[in-house]
């Protein structure tokens, strides 16, 4: 696979945006407390990569504490769609988009890498946790 120009959208169609994302290399889930409880599963880009085409405005900012990402969320319909962050062991500032905002993506290329699995829940980012069943 290569890199394809992604678009995506909430639930609502409030807010647009495209990315170029390369989904055979990978994707990932996290067991922290925000990723479970909102079933994130998501591809990592760099911020240029990821582009809001529309409806800025209706984009919430969630942020937990300092340390984690800026999560974007629609105002309207609630439907959680990208985040923003800078991690030394990402490289640097990243955007993460979440699969399931994104409109074409088919369900052979969301398989079509390996998904990695970081232990957020005790703060091990670059291991995976011991059960991975309910990601």
């Amino acid at each position: 696979m290569a890199l394809k120009t992604y678009n995506g959208s909430c639930l609502c169609g409030a807010i647009q945006f495209e990315a170029d994302i390369d989904l055979s290399k990978g994707t990932g889930k996290c067991n922290c407390e925000f990723c479970v409880k909102t079933h994130a599963w998501k591809v990592f880009v760099k911020p240029e990569e990821l582009r809001l085409i529309s409806g800025e405005s209706k984009a919430k900012l969630f942020k937990r504490h300092p340390q984690a990402s800026e999560r974007y969320f629609c105002s309207d319909c609630g439907v959680y769609l990208y985040e923003r962050g800078n991690a030394e062991w990402m490289g640097g500032p990243f955007a993460g988009v979440y699969l399931h905002a994104l409109n074409n993506a088919s369900v052979d290329e969301l398989m079509s890498g390996p998904i990695r699995y970081a232990n957020g829940k005790d703060n091990d980012w670059m291991h995976a946790p011991a059960d991975v069943r309910n990601l």
